[in-house]
Formats: structure tokens, C-alpha cells, sequence
């Protein structure tokens, strides 16, 4: 059931799904063309996403894309590092990652989640301008810390389950030891990109 939420102003075919305190954001790299027509993430049938989320033990029952609300109740939340619809994410340009940096820095500062997690790396790279390593991230945002796991799209199936099960894992591992969040008072990293934000491009305009 959808609930209303400041997500609901997402510039994009699949709304945000947000809220604060949250133990986790994930965020997708884009939208496909099937989550654009559920208005729902990871909606592909052949994306294993919702699947890896129940057996690492993030969720305690395996969700259906619909059910993407439901995951508030399990303390995360969901967003893509670019809003704009594509066949595939080959087809995306750089234009559509500005103001990506600064929105995610938003969330970091504004509703303080205890990690962002990024759901392939080049929803990372598209970000901040920079190829990761899988894992936890040296770079962080106010509080939050940053993580990479694999891809769950149908694209990264050369990727054995397993392996992106072990990935999964260690984020449950992470977010259950209470670590997930940086010490108050560490090094805020600057966003890679520019300053610029374009219109639209958080849910909730920065004050001040």
C-alpha cells in the first residue's frame, strides 16, 4: 500500500521511498523500463534484488516490487542515483548524474540513515564521478556511510548468486553491528560533482 511521503514528489517514473532514521537507503542506478511501468524498483521478474534482500536477512519475507512501502517498516529505504527512464543504463549520459552527489548528500544530513547503499557500482560512479571497490567505502556523507554491493540486475548474471549473496550479507552483517553510521564529527566528503543542483533534483530543497 503506497503511503504518503515527501517521495511522492520524485521527479521520476518510480517514486523515492524515504523517511528519516532510516538503518539503510538503497539506491538503483536508474529506472528500467518495467519499474517505469510498475512505478516501482527492481520490478523486473529477472532481478534479483527483493530476493538477495530476503535471504541475507534484511527483510523477514521475501517482497514483491509493489510492496516497496513495506520496507519502511523494516527500517530502509529506496532511490536511484538518476531519475530519468532508460532502456538499459548504457543509455544514460553524464547530464543525467548532475545534482546526484548533492541529493544523496541531502538524505545523508536531512534524514541521517545509517548507510547509503548503492546496488551496483556504477549507480556509485554515476554519483560521484569515480569507479568503487564492492564493500564499505573510505568516502562518507555527514553521518552516513557508503556501500557497494553488486548489481541484482539480470544484466550482472555472469555474477553467480552466491557471490551477490555474500555481498548481501556483509551489509546485514555491517547494519546490525551498529557500525553503519560514521562517528559524529568525522570528515564530511565533499560531492564529486559540481555545485550546481538542478531543479528538482532533491525531495526537499536545501535551506539556508
Amino acid at each position: 500500500m503506497k503511503r504518503p511521503s515527501a517521495a511522492d514528489e520524485t521527479p521520476s517514473a518510480v517514486p523515492d521511498v524515504l523517511g528519516p532514521g532510516l538503518k539503510a537507503v538503497f539506491c538503483g542506478i536508474n529506472p528500467g523500463r518495467v519499474s517505469a511501468a510498475a512505478a516501482a524498483h527492481f520490478a523486473n521478474p529477472r532481478n534479483d534484488f527483493w530476493r538477495l534482500l530476503h535471504d541475507a536477512g534484511l527483510a523477514p519475507r521475501l517482497l514483491a516490487p509493489e510492496e516497496q512501502w513495506e520496507l519502511l517498516d523494516y527500517g530502509f529505504g529506496l532511490t536511484n542515483a538518476a531519475y530519468r527512464t532508460t532502456a538499459g543504463s548504457g543509455d544514460l549520459r553524464k547530464a543525467d548524474f548532475e545534482g546526484s552527489a548533492e541529493r544523496l548528500e541531502w538524505m545523508a544530513t536531512e534524514l541521517r540513515p545509517g548507510a547509503i547503499v548503492f546496488v551496483g557500482k556504477e549507480a556509485y560512479r554515476g554519483a560521484f564521478g569515480e569507479r568503487p571497490e564492492l564493500g564499505l567505502q573510505a568516502r562518507r556523507l555527514a553521518d552516513t556511510r557508503l556501500f557497494v554491493l553488486p548489481s541484482t540486475s539480470p544484466a550482472n548474471a555472469a555474477v553467480p548468486y552466491a557471490e551477490r549473496l555474500r555481498w548481501f550479507r556483509r551489509l546485514a552483517a555491517l547494519l546490525s553491528s551498529g557500525t553503519a553510521r560514521s562517528p559524529r564529527g568525522a570528515r564530511q566528503a565533499s560531492p564529486a560533482r559540481g555545485s550546481g543542483r538542478t531543479r528538482g533534483s532533491s525531495p526537499r530543497p536545501r535551506r539556508g
